[in-house]
């Protein structure tokens, strides 16, 4: 019997490790800090002495009123229940999804530590591709067997079906690979923007990128390689260095180097026959991102999306004073619900990238496909570090 965590009517199992909920086929997720609400609410008057043994046993804990959570990387807790879609709307579609990535921003979501929380509890998977199966009677811009991706965050996409909003959706080809579909509108979304938006890039620049081997650095090689732009792309030593280099190469990568050349003379030399970069992509932050920072050209900018170090960003005052650079965030949610008042920019965006996948310049990152049913170990994987491919959850 596993211990339960009981506020007012609802019962909530706890799940050791990554286990989440299954509601009708979907995965829906109850983190700890969801706890904090229960004890709130309840005061803990409503929890069995094992369930808050339990709650201590997992980092979660009550000390003077105050809530502290120790240690909820890996605590995900939930249980397996049934629920019936909502009838159909006027402006509603009603889709069958047909796979569904891991991302970090996923996990980080489950662990209350992203931008965006949903109300808990609430269905996993910020990304995926769906086919229309029915349409409301006011619905215009979606028919029966498109393909469609969520057009912002937090829309639930690890289930089998769903009832949604016309408006929250966009249609995509359904010509075009299930997994380059189910993976398009996060990382070369990311990538698309960041080589756009802030500066001028022109046939025959330079772009720098720590984090090359993930998906947006892999969006980034390749989106850049058709428009004519040279990648400097900086990843981390290991045994097998030379086989991800050939594979980066082997998409369009001008170059691949470690990190520890960004400090050496060898990037001196390969500055000889490329142009130093205009934009710099961080994606790590810490001494990686300074290190992009000192090889910008004077009035370059380094855009900040991601900070897998989890370490700060630190700019040495001579950059901004002697090289004029500029220092920018990027998350490609807000762009996107910025520009959710005319969708033509989304539109115009997405069109070029599905253009990308047909004529074969864009690939989707090396993955697993893995059912549904097997999303413990998919979580799994996903939670591990240096992993190699994107899982994705196959309805």
């Amino acid at each position: 019997m596993l211990p339960q965590f009981r506020c007012k009517a609802q019962v909530f199992c706890l799940i050791k490790d990554i286990q989440p909920i299954i509601v009708n086929l979907s995965l829906t997720f109850v983190s700890p800090r969801l706890l904090f609400f229960f004890f709130e609410i309840c005061g803990g008057k409503q929890t069995t002495s094992r369930c808050v043994t339990a709650a201590h046993r997992y980092g979660v804990t009550k000390t003077g009123g105050k809530h502290l959570l120790t240690d909820c990387a890996k605590c995900i807790f939930g249980r397996l229940e049934g629920v019936e879609l909502p009838s159909l709307g006027a402006k509603d579609v009603l889709v069958k999804v047909l796979a569904a990535p891991i991302n970090p921003s996923d996990i980080n979501m489950i662990q209350g530590t992203y931008a965006i929380l949903p109300d808990l509890p609430a269905v996993g998977g910020n990304e995926g591709v769906a086919q229309v199966v029915e349409v409301g009677s006011q619905v215009k811009s979606l028919k029966t067997g498109d393909w469609v991706i969520p057009k912002d965050a937090g829309l639930g996409t690890w289930r089998t079906q769903a009832v949604l909003p016309e408006e929250d959706v966009i249609s995509v080809p359904n010509d075009i690979p299930l997994v380059s579909a189910a993976t398009l509108g996060v990382n070369p979304c990311t990538a698309f923007r960041m080589l756009s938006d802030f500066e001028d890039l022109k046939p025959g620049d330079s772009v720098i990128q720590n984090a090359a081997n993930s998906g947006v650095g892999q969006a980034v090689i390749q989106i850049a390689a058709a428009r004519g732009i040279n990648t400097i792309n900086v990843i981390r030593d290991r045994p097998e260095f030379t086989e991800l280099s050939d594979k980066l190469k082997a998409i369009g990568a001008s170059h691949v180097i470690k990190e520890e050349a960004l400090r050496k003379h060898e990037i001196k030399e390969l500055f000889k026959t490329c142009p130093k970069p205009k934009l710099a992509l961080n994606g790590v932050g810490g001494k990686s991102a300074t290190e992009l920072l000192r090889h910008l050209q004077i009035g370059g900018s380094m855009v900040t999306y991601g900070g897998m170090s989890k370490q700060p960003v630190t700019v040495p005052v001579s950059a901004l004073i002697f090289k004029d650079v500029k220092v920018r965030g990027f998350w490609v949610t807000q762009w996107k619900r910025d520009h959710s008042h005319d969708g033509r920019a989304f539109r115009a965006m997405l069109d070029e990238l599905c253009s990308l996948i047909k004529q074969g310049k864009l690939t989707a990152p090396a993955c697993t496909e893995v059912g549904l049913q097997q999303y413990h170990a998919a979580l799994d994987t996903a939670m591990q570090p240096f992993i190699s491919t994107k899982q994705v959850l196959v309805m």
